[in-house]
């Protein structure tokens, strides 16, 4: 049944269900038509009693003198008169004087008035038969009237009534698969639209997206999440395309200089000094694409939500510490200072070193492109712990902000040289990692404000709790 078609399935279904519906429905036809034929027959039996009674009250000589009168019974119907021991007093001539009344239903009709069903009577050709039996008083002398009629009219009825039944069930429950069928096919034709269009889409035409219902119906539904899929979809593949590009941009750069380093050592170097030198700036460009690589790697884990963390217990000043004394001779090289503010916040747990790598881009893009001392400091802020690092520079472009964190992001001016645009991309995406954010703000009156913010999450395990699958990352 699965395999079917949907359009098939459905039909079948509904046919199923019309069945169903029509077979119940002619059942309770039959059964009320034949209700109703009964309460019909009893009623006339009822009234031909009334006015055999009524004509006994008026001294008639008998039921075979009114054969002749207005009561004269038909072929298929009959009365007589029964003792209260059985005996026929009288009759209608086509019984001949013979009792149908069943001897077991005389001391019921005795008492009161009763109906009872014949399988055949020989006064209606062997036909069933409904009586009447109810007591009545002639003259002063109880009696049992005794009136019937042939059931063969209900019979034929009922009969005909079945083969319309029979035959009518079927052409309806046909001509209902049809405009089932074609309803089904009505109902999908939104469905079959919308393949034929995904069916058009492809990476040339991306932007192309499927035809959406008017109808404010599960199709339209279906249709605007599916074009929410292809969205994202479409989104997915511009990251992808604008990282594979980017990525390729940045590794051409090093790559060709580390070439030329290696030929101009080759061709021109012939002292043990020059070939020293040539190496130890290949080196340093083989270190650069390393981080570079490991960089890369970082920023599609994180996309892929495949990011490996090691929580441990983490304590902030200490972390904030560790960073200073890593770039502290850097900044002292440049003239510059960092110093450590304050740190309004208890331990929490998370990945040390991710954070350390984090906060370590974050003074990087600090001293690169700002000025003056940078600070490190660490406050509560909503429920959150922000972690800070300011510098007195010129700050962001105008502009820039909004896409500072994104890979390859570059600024110009006073903050546009040198790097490979992923320093804070790589921040963001382990702040995230941790389930919280990375952002940035101008200072008064000059300088620039970049943070990461992690959820408070307070200590609930000894130190060194590993997580699955570890990296050691590279600072960056």
């Amino acid at each position: 049944m699965s395999r079917l078609p949907v359009r098939l399935r459905v039909t079948l279904a509904f046919t199923a269900a019309m069945a169903v519906l029509l077979a119940g429905l002619g059942v309770f036809v039959n059964l009320r038509f034949a209700s109703q034929l009964d309460e019909t027959i009893d009623q006339g039996l009822r009234s031909r009693a009334g006015e055999i009674e009524a004509l006994a009250d008026r001294g008639g000589s008998g039921l075979r003198d009114v054969a002749g009168s207005a009561l004269s019974e038909s072929d298929d119907s009959f009365a007589e008169l029964l003792a209260p021991d059985g005996r026929v007093i009288d009759a209608t001539p086509q019984l001949a004087d013979r009792r149908v009344l069943p001897i077991e239903a005389l001391a019921s009709a005795s008492d009161g008035a009763v109906f009872v069903d014949l399988e055949f009577e020989p006064a209606v050709d062997n036909g069933p038969a409904r009586l009447l039996a109810s007591p009545i008083s002639i003259g002063g002398r109880e009696t049992i009237l005794v009136v019937g009629a042939a059931l063969d009219d209900r019979a034929d009825a009922l009969d005909n009534l079945r083969a319309v039944l029979l035959v009518g069930g079927p052409v309806a429950l046909l001509v209902a698969a049809l405009v089932g069928y074609l309803a089904a096919g009505l109902a999908l034709r939104p469905v079959e639209a919308m393949r034929r269009r995904a069916a058009a889409i492809s990476a040339d035409v991306p932007d192309e997206r499927l035809p959406v219902s008017p109808a404010d119906d599960e199709l339209r539904r279906l249709g605007e999440t599916l074009n929410a899929m292809l969205d994202r979809l479409e989104a997915a593949i511009e990251r992808e395309r604008a990282f594979v590009d980017d990525a390729s941009h940045e590794l051409r750069t090093p790559l060709a200089l580390h070439k030329t380093e290696l030929e101009l050592a080759l061709r021109y170097s012939h002292e043990p000094e020059e070939l020293r030198a040539a190496i130890s700036s290949a080196v340093a460009e083989v270190d650069r694409l390393i981080r570079l690589a490991e960089d890369l790697l970082l920023v599609a884990r994180s996309d892929k939500g495949r990011l490996a963390l090691r929580p441990e217990r983490l304590d902030l000043r200490a972390t904030l510490e560790a960073v200073r004394e890593r770039f502290a001779a850097r900044a002292a090289e440049s003239g510059r200072t960092l110093e450590i503010g304050e740190v309004d916040t208890p331990d929490l747990e998370a990945d040390r070193l991710r954070i350390e790598q984090a906060l370590a881009n974050l003074v990087e893009n600090a001293l690169r492109h700002g000025d003056g001392p940078v600070a490190l400091w660490a406050e509560r802020r909503n429920g959150a712990v922000r972690l800070h690092v300011t510098d007195e520079g010129a700050g962001f472009p105008p502009g820039f902000a909004e896409r500072a964190f994104d890979r390859f992001s570059r600024g110009d001016g006073a903050r546009g040289g040198g790097g490979a645009g992923l320093g804070l991309a790589i921040a963001a995406a382990i702040a995230e990692a941790h389930r919280g954010s990375a952002g940035a703000a101008a200072r008064e009156p000059a300088g620039l404000d970049a943070w990461i913010e992690l959820p408070f999450t307070p200590v609930s395990s000894p130190a060194g709790t590993t997580a699955m699958n570890p990296r050691d990352p590279q600072g960056g």
